[in-house]
């Protein structure tokens, strides 16, 4: 099992794990287009998370600069508003007000459930689709990572549209993320965990 305690530190804590993972994942997609597709999604995620946010005047983009320190500015994106200064940006996000009660699925989390959940809020049908499968493939691979075996499509395409209450429904199940590919992503994520750790772990003896 898998502690929070050993995990890498969260940039904006506020946000969640789950949604540091699908950035992190977003930032392996190859194709562009499909990597701008995918970050669109997770803004629509973001602005699920932080319902607050939307009475603000600039919403949209506080939710894109946000994405942005969370990939600690390596994702490499088409953003409608002008890309923030690494250097002079320090504003973080209010926090948030976690949700309370029981979830289905453990290995998706209760941040994953929340989001399916309030996916009919979604009305436009490309950002629907976007998150759709973004969703779908993070759920995989969350799977993946709680279980470490293969996983049937067919299961993920029946845990969302539940999940969503009917609302995302994959028509083609196989479109998902290979697990071979998914499951060297994760062992990837892993390697660089454990040599960030090590790195710490050194650098701080060399203090005393």
């Amino acid at each position: 099992m898998e502690y929070n305690t050993t995990r890498e530190k969260l940039i904006l804590p506020e946000y969640g794990r789950n949604v540091q993972n699908m950035i992190s994942h977003a930032m392996e997609i190859k194709d562009r287009s499909e990597r701008n597709s995918a970050a669109q999604a997770i803004i629509e995620v973001m602005g699920q998370l932080n319902p607050h946010l939307r009475d603000v005047d600039d919403y949209r983009p506080k939710l894109w600069t946000h994405l942005f320190v969370m990939s600690d500015f390596q994702l490499d994106v088409d953003s409608p508003y002008e890309i923030p200064n690494q250097e002079v940006l320090s504003e973080k996000p209010d926090l948030m007000i976690y949700p309370k009660g029981r979830i289905k699925y453990g290995h998706y989390g209760k941040y994953t459930e929340k989001i399916l959940g309030d996916a009919n809020e979604v009305s436009d049908p490309e950002a629907k689709k976007a998150l759709k499968m973004s969703m779908a493939n993070f759920m995989k691979m969350q799977y993946l990572t709680h279980n470490n075996n293969a996983v049937e499509n067919n299961v993920i395409a029946e845990n969302i549209k539940e999940l969503s209450n009917n609302e995302l429904v994959l028509d083609n199940p196989d479109e998902l993320t290979n697990t071979n590919q998914i499951l060297r992503t994760i062992g990837q994520n892993k390697k660089n965990t454990r040599t960030n750790n090590n790195y710490k772990s050194k650098k701080k003896r060399y203090k005393r």
